[in-house]
C-alpha cells in the first residue's frame, strides 16, 4: 500500500492520549497519514454479525462524526467496525483502524479493499505487532486498549452479552473515557451487551449530536 513507519513512543506524533493508558504499546507501526494520529477521534465498535439496524447505526453516526472534522477509529473486524469506517469514508473524513497483526498482513482478508480506501482518503492503519504478526486470537483483546486509549470516548453500536465490543468497552472506563451506546430492540441478541452497558451507566444516544467529546 505505502510505506510502513515506525513511531516510538518518544516521537511527537505518538498519539498523546495512547501514552495515558496503563500499558502503552512501546512503538506504533503505521500506514498512511501520521498526521491524525493526536486529532479529536471517537473509537466506535460493535459485533461482527450484525443487523441491518446496527449497521445503518453505525454508518450514521461514523458519517455525521466524520463531518464534524472527528477521527473515527475501529478494528477493521467485519460488522460494526467495517460499517464504521465505510460512514467515516463517506463523509469525505479520517478514519484510523487498529489491527492486531503486522500491516503486511491485513485481516481479515476481504478487508484489505477498505484498508487501502482508509488510506487512499488520508486515514491510518496502525498496528504494535511487528511485520510478519500473524493475527493471533490473543492480539485483539490487546488492540482493543489501544483503540480505547487512542480515542476521547467509545460509541458500542450492537453487542451481544459477551462481546468483544465490551473489552473495548470495559478499557475505556479504565482509561477514564466516556462510554456510548445505542440502545437495541430488547429481543435482539446484539442488543444485550450494549442495553447492559447502559444499565451499568454507559450514556444512551440516538443521534449523533448525543454525542460531547
Amino acid at each position: 500500500m505505502n510505506e510502513i513507519k515506525k513511531i516510538d513512543i518518544t516521537n511527537e506524533k505518538y498519539p498523546k492520549l495512547l501514552k495515558q493508558i496503563y500499558d502503552p504499546p512501546k512503538c506504533l507501526y503505521v500506514l498512511g497519514n501520521t498526521e491524525i494520529l493526536n486529532t479529536p477521534s471517537i473509537a466506535i465498535v460493535g459485533c461482527r454479525e450484525t443487523t441491518e439496524y446496527g449497521r445503518k447505526s453505525a454508518t450514521y453516526f461514523s458519517y455525521n462524526l466524520a463531518k464534524q472534522d472527528i477521527t473515527i477509529i475501529s478494528g477493521l473486524a467485519k460488522g460494526i467496525d467495517s460499517f464504521s469506517h465505510i460512514g467515516a469514508l463517506q463523509a469525505k473524513g479520517k478514519t484510523i483502524a487498529v489491527i492486531g497483526s503486522g500491516l503486511d498482513i491485513i485481516y481479515p482478508k476481504e478487508n484489505i479493499k477498505l484498508a487501502k480506501e482508509i488510506i487512499k482518503q488520508g486515514g491510518a492503519i496502525i498496528s504494535e505487532y511487528p511485520i510478519g504478526t500473524r493475527p493471533e486470537k490473543e492480539h485483539f483483546p490487546a488492540r482493543n486498549r489501544i483503540i480505547s486509549g487512542m480515542s476521547n470516548a467509545v460509541l458500542v453500536v450492537e453487542a451481544k452479552e459477551k462481546s468483544g465490543s465490551l473489552i473495548t468497552a470495559d478499557f475505556a472506563i479504565e482509561q477514564g473515557k466516556d462510554v456510548y451506546a445505542v440502545p437495541g430492540n430488547i429481543n435482539s441478541l446484539n442488543s444485550v451487551g450494549t442495553n447492559n452497558l447502559i444499565k451499568d451507566g454507559a450514556i444512551p444516544v440516538s443521534k449523533f449530536s448525543d454525542i460531547t467529546l
